[in-house]
């Protein structure tokens, strides 16, 4: 039985050649553009799923309000994973986390520049799963001053050289690394990178008993067995406990008074698998992705497979009369309704499967590009387990399936009795279903036309707003710290170099922030402020070009400016400052006194982070001799910038030898912040276009047919002085029809998904009617296209040849 279905299909198939390539490609396309939706969602959702070996691993977050200013991210203090050990019951272990960020390694006299560079407890490789290839895997980070090399690091700077025991310098410290292990490579789904482990007792930050100061990433391992909403609701009383007597100390208030006032400060765990899904929390090591993105693209993967799918109706139906005869022919000798439905979902499973080996192909061939794409290493592994063959088998059938029922069923309806009359024939040129599978086929179309506009016109918008600063030619130098207190002799040396205009020392850059901290204002004693903090030179300003809208910058005529600051507008505003010269904030000072920092000027609003989110209230404070960290920030002039920059090494040298430059550009970092919403909308696209060309291939057969159809009647038209463009406009009057009305259902609802979208972002474009009637018009544009060449070809036909046409 199986073999006589077969044969019928491949018969069937003969004679179907150029609807059958049509709805082939069609499914391919579809069927790809699904799978490596579904790789990219899979690859998201695997995160940190294969580095670790347990469900127990949780990560401490922070979500504190102060001022009516709130934040959450995954720092910690450095006190607090030991605490819980001792103190909670249900904790098994504690691992602390800090990334160290672009820093150099010196070896043999050779430098080699790292940027995945992490302190770690001894804990870690409990934590996770990551071999260790060399080393005593107990005692790889349990002393200071101990490093741990992935791999590929190991041989790239050892090469075939056993690392174990040998030296390193890494950064400015003077004191070296012994190498202690070898590790296998950080999984690419893993939330953190990591090249290069030191041991966190080397952080002279690792001995800070203060719960205030919060730096660093803390991770618990529970006990088997034991729910984190017990060790949750032990948090609160630890609170009471350590972060009590702390803000009496440094902000003179109880932490009962604190919370009156609207303030909180509490820690909650979140389990590891759930950080990469998380982008409320801020964190240092690999941003999360927002998991709209997700369930965006998986819509889009269920709409392109059905788009295909519609095509395969669709053409299948409209050849309904062509295979009538057949159907009838095959009941009057005998077959029942069930084996034609059996042979004709078999002819869509064979069609579905080809397409299935086809698409596998696509994938293969363009995994590189969508990995380039995405800066991800998807990688198609049929045999990664026992299940993938089964399912992709079981997805082609359900694809078939999907296409292939409808059309099964209605062909197998048809009474011999009627398609011998003719009467089936006539039926068929009503077409109505065919109509609103072309509506709906286009109402996605135009979707995501539009939806994509409106990604790319955000994304714009973005990368071209005033942030409040100049952030053209502004070159970055990391590790100030190398420098020491050498930073202004260096500043004075970088003057000198033709191209560079000015030159600035700051503890954060715009894009880089790293300090959130408490205020306490002078005759506001019962009220606390939350601040982004900078300490920056006298140059900072300058160099970045931001404006003083009242009062002044820092000036070294006044002796006092080392104990001033300045605000923006956002803190002024928000914490309802009426004049800011008679304004001075209170900061816990290093010998526990109380420290006073009058408000010298206010600068004009500046976008220090994302345009997702609003201004927040910024504090600039004046960076002294003994702050050593941070960054450098060089303004050149834009021109010979190349030159500038080498002049720049070259000065970096004679200060640091042994040690290469590190820089970036400001507005290129600026840029990458928004890379998650540009590669989006580069799939956005990307899917698109493949989605219309699926629609474009359905509606050219479909016009086929309707052409051949109507051979007879453009015949007659012609013969009765009809022209080619009164045929043309006769044809193509019905996909305009339906076209129009795709854009007036795809409209309301991608307004609707568009403003939601949107609201991610504080600082967002209006929904222009540009972009819906752009979506239609390039929607209408490209179905006129797709049937022009059919039609144009069938109206300048002979009208005697197509009247013998039967």
């Amino acid at each position: 039985m199986f073999t006589n279905l077969i044969k019928h299909s491949i018969r069937s198939f003969k004679r179907q050649r150029a609807y059958i390539v049509i709805n082939i490609l069609g499914l391919s396309i579809g069927i790809a553009c699904s799978l490596l939706i579904a790789l990219f969602i899979l690859n998201e959702l695997s995160y940190d799923k294969f580095n670790t070996k347990k469900d127990n691993i949780y990560r401490m977050v922070l979500n504190g309000k102060i001022g009516g200013q709130e934040l959450t991210v995954a720092y910690s203090a450095a006190v607090i994973g030991p605490t819980m050990v001792k103190e909670v019951p249900e904790v098994q272990d504690f691992l602390r986390m800090n990334g160290v960020g672009p820093t150099t390694i010196e070896y043999n006299k050779q430098t080699f520049t790292e940027d995945n560079i992490v302190e770690a407890d001894s804990s870690f490789f409990n934590f996770f799963s990551i071999p260790v290839i060399k080393g005593d895997r107990d005692n790889l980070l349990n002393a200071p001053r101990k490093a741990v090399l992935s791999e590929t690091i190991a041989k790239k700077i050892f090469g075939k050289e056993n690392p174990i025991d040998k030296t390193i310098k890494i950064g400015s410290d003077t004191a070296l690394y012994t190498i202690s292990g070898v590790m296998g490579d950080v999984p690419e789904n893993s939330h953190f990178a990591a090249a290069v482990i030191t041991s966190f007792m080397t952080n002279p930050g690792s001995k800070n008993p203060t719960w205030l100061s919060n730096s660093f990433s803390t991770y618990l391992m529970l006990k088997p067995n034991t729910s984190y909403k017990t060790v949750d609701a032990k948090l609160p009383e630890m609170i009471v406990k350590y972060v009590g007597p702390e803000l009496q100390k440094y902000m003179g208030v109880s932490i009962t008074d604190f919370a009156a006032k609207g303030n909180k400060y509490r820690f909650y765990l979140q389990n590891l698998k759930e950080v990469h899904l998380d982008p409320s929390i801020q964190q240092q090591f690999k941003p999360a992705i927002d998991p709209k993105y997700l369930k965006i693209f998986g819509s889009i993967a269920i709409l392109i497979i059905l788009i295909a799918a519609i095509n395969f109706m669709n053409l299948a139906t409209a050849q309904a009369s062509r295979r009538a005869k057949e159907v009838g022919i095959k009941k009057i000798g005998g077959s029942s309704r069930g084996a034609l439905i059996t042979q004709f979902l078999s002819e869509s499973f064979i069609l579905s499967f080809v397409a299935l080996i086809i698409a596998l192909i696509f994938i293969r061939l363009s995994l590189p590009y969508f990995n380039n794409l995405l800066g991800s290493h998807l990688v198609l592994n049929l045999f990664i387990a026992w299940y993938a063959v089964p399912v992709l088998i079981l997805f082609s059938l359900l694809v078939g399936l999907l296409a292939g029922s409808y059309p099964a069923f209605y062909l197998s309806s048809f009474n011999p009795y009627e398609v011998l009359k003719g009467s089936v024939k006539n039926s068929m040129k009503n077409g109505w279903l065919r109509r609103v599978l072309v509506v709906f086929q286009f109402t996605i179309s135009i979707l995501l036309i539009i939806g994509t506009l409106v990604m790319y016109r955000q994304i714009k918008y973005m990368l071209n707003k005033d942030v409040g600063f100049n952030k053209e030619q502004l070159l970055v130098i990391n590790r100030a710290d190398a420098l020491g207190a050498r930073v202004e002799s260096f500043k004075d040396a970088v003057r000198g170099v033709p191209g560079v205009v000015n030159i600035a020392s700051s503890t954060a850059v715009p894009a880089r922030n790293n300090n959130d901290n408490g205020y306490s204002m002078e005759g506001r004693k019962d009220e606390n402020f939350l601040m982004q903090t900078n300490w920056v030179d006298y140059d900072y300003l300058e160099t970045y070009g931001m404006k003083i809208v009242a009062g002044r910058s820092f000036n070294k005529s006044y002796t006092t400016d080392n104990a001033a600051c300045i605000l923006n507008e956002s803190a002024i505003k928000n914490f309802s400052i009426t004049d800011f010269s008679k304004t001075r904030f209170m900061v816990p000072g290093d010998s526990g006194k109380i420290e006073y920092v009058p408000v010298i000027g206010v600068v004009k609003n500046f976008n220090f982070e994302s345009l997702r989110n609003p201004i927040q209230p910024y504090i600039l404070r004046f960076k002294t001799d003994h702050i050593l960290w941070g960054y450098i920030t060089v303004r050149l002039s834009g021109k010979n910038v190349s030159s500038a920059i080498s002049g720049i090494e070259a000065k970096w040298k004679e200060f640091i030898p042994n040690s290469p430059l590190q820089y970036y550009f400001i507005d290129a970092d600026f840029e990458h912040m928004y890379v998650q919403e540009k590669q989006n909308a580069q799939m956005a696209v990307i899917f698109s276009i493949l989605a219309i060309f699926i629609a474009a291939l359905g509606l050219f057969g479909l016009t086929s047919f309707t052409v051949e159809q109507r051979t007879k009647e453009i015949g007659v038209r012609k013969a009765m002085g009809s022209t080619i463009a009164g045929i043309y406009v006769v044809i193509s009057r019905e996909v305009i029809i339906l076209v129009s009305i795709s854009a007036l259902f795809a409209w309301p609802v991608i307004y609707y998904i568009a403003t939601k979208w949107l609201e991610g972002f504080y600082y967002r474009i209006n929904l222009e009617v540009f972009s819906f009637f752009a979506g239609f018009t390039i929607a209408l544009g490209i179905a006129v296209v797709t049937i022009s060449y059919r039609i144009m070809r069938a109206a300048q036909v002979n009208p005697a040849q197509s009247l013998k046409y039967e």
